[in-house]
C-alpha cells in the first residue's frame, strides 16, 4: 500500500472527501495542495530530499485566479511528472469523460488511473489504488464501458486536428495553411474536403457545423 500521498484539487471540499478515503486505507502521510505548481514543486522536493511520493491525484480542471501558474492544467502536470518520475504513480479525478482526454492521461502520458467524479467516485477511487497496488491500470467502469461503445468512431489525430480546427470557424482554405504550419500532411484543399466528407458520412452529419456538434457531443473534441 502507498505510504505518501499528495492531493491537488483547486476544491478544498473534494481534498477532505478524498483524505477520509484514503485514511480508510491506513495512509498516514497525505499532504495537499490547490494548485498544480504547488504539486510539482513538493514532487521535486521530496525526490531531492530521498522521500519520494507514491502517489498523486490530481484533478485536471483548475480555475485560474490571482496566482500566475506555470501549469493550466492537471494534463499539463501529469505528463511532464511521469517524464520526470516514471515511478511516481498517479490517478486522474476528474469530471472529464470525454473520449480524447481519457486516452490521452492513460495512453499518452501513461497515468495510472483515470476516475470519474460522481456518486461513485470515492469508492471507485479505492479500487483505483488497489488496482494500481496490484500491478493494473484502473479506469472508472462507466467510462470504460463508453470507450468501448466509441471504438466503432474513433478518430486518429489527423482526423483529430481537422476537427478541431474545424470547431474554431476556420474554412477549408485556413485548415490547409494551419496544417502547412504544422507540417501536418495532407494538407491540401482537397485532401481537406474529402476527409471532412468521409468524416460526415462516419458521423452521420448533414454538414461542418453538424458534424463538429456531434464529436463535441460524443466526447471527442
Amino acid at each position: 500500500m502507498f505510504k505518501k500521498v499528495l492531493l491537488s484539487d483547486d476544491l478544498g471540499g473534494i481534498n477532505e472527501g478524498v483524505f477520509a478515503t484514503l485514511t480508510q486505507l491506513g495512509i498516514k502521510d497525505i499532504q495537499k495542495v490547490q494548485y498544480c505548481d504547488d504539486a510539482y514543486i513538493r514532487i521535486k522536493k521530496a525526490a531531492l530530499d530521498g522521500v519520494p511520493y507514491d502517489l498523486l491525484i490530481t484533478d485536471l480542471s483548475f480555475e485560474r485566479d490571482y496566482r500566475e501558474q506555470s501549469f493550466k492544467s492537471g494534463d499539463e502536470l501529469i505528463e511532464i511528472l511521469k517524464k520526470e518520475f516514471p515511478k511516481l504513480k498517479i490517478i486522474a479525478f476528474s469530471v472529464d469523460d470525454r473520449l480524447q482526454k481519457i486516452k490521452t492521461i492513460l495512453y499518452t502520458y501513461k497515468a495510472d488511473g483515470y476516475v470519474g467524479k460522481g456518486r461513485k467516485g470515492l469508492q471507485e477511487l479505492l479500487e483505483a489504488i488497489e488496482a494500481i497496488v496490484a500491478g493494473k491500470t484502473y479506469l472508472s467502469p462507466h467510462l470504460e464501458n463508453a470507450l468501448n461503445a466509441k471504438n466503432d468512431l474513433e478518430i486518429d489525430d489527423y482526423e483529430l486536428e481537422i476537427l478541431n480546427l474545424l470547431s474554431q470557424g476556420k474554412s477549408q482554405e485556413e485548415i490547409s495553411r494551419s496544417l502547412k504550419q504544422l507540417n501536418i500532411t495532407p494538407n491540401s484543399v482537397s485532401s481537406i474536403e474529402k476527409k471532412i466528407n468521409k468524416l460526415r458520412v462516419q458521423f452521420k452529419s448533414n454538414n461542418a457545423i453538424h458534424l463538429v456538434s456531434t464529436v463535441k457531443d460524443l466526447g471527442l473534441i
